[in-house]
């Protein structure tokens, strides 16, 4: 079970390894194996993808991500807290309303995220 104190340090960093630009930061909260879904990767890849597979695959989608969006910042609007997984809800750079959801492991590391947005 998740804590609602686990849940609010987890979005504080995360939020911050991003407004930080921080790839490395971001990157340690997610095992090896973790599947990531969002609408945006086919746009920022140039192809149809909308899943990640892999730490290593998404390094390579975020650094090209962050290449692309120099005004990168996200703004915190509310973290939701199930058993096993955290809702984190924000307001981007380009002013849209997001929704993360993050699935965590056994080790607390992210297996699976999905992204969401308005």
């Amino acid at each position: 079970m998740l804590s609602r104190a686990f849940a609010e340090t987890f979005a504080t960093d995360w939020l911050s390894a991003w407004n930080d630009r921080d790839i490395d930061r971001i990157l340690s909260h997610y095992a090896d194996d973790v599947v990531f879904h969002s609408p945006r990767i086919a746009l920022v890849m140039g192809n149809d993808a909308t899943t990640v597979r892999g730490k290593k695959a998404l390094q390579t989608y975020w650094t090209e991500a962050l290449a692309k969006g120099p005004n990168l910042f996200f703004a915190l609007d509310d973290i939701l807290v199930s058993s096993d997984a955290i809702t984190i809800l924000y307001t981007n750079h380009r002013e849209q309303s997001v929704a993360e959801t993050f699935l965590f492991n056994e080790d607390g590391e992210i297996s699976q995220a999905i992204a969401a947005y308005r």
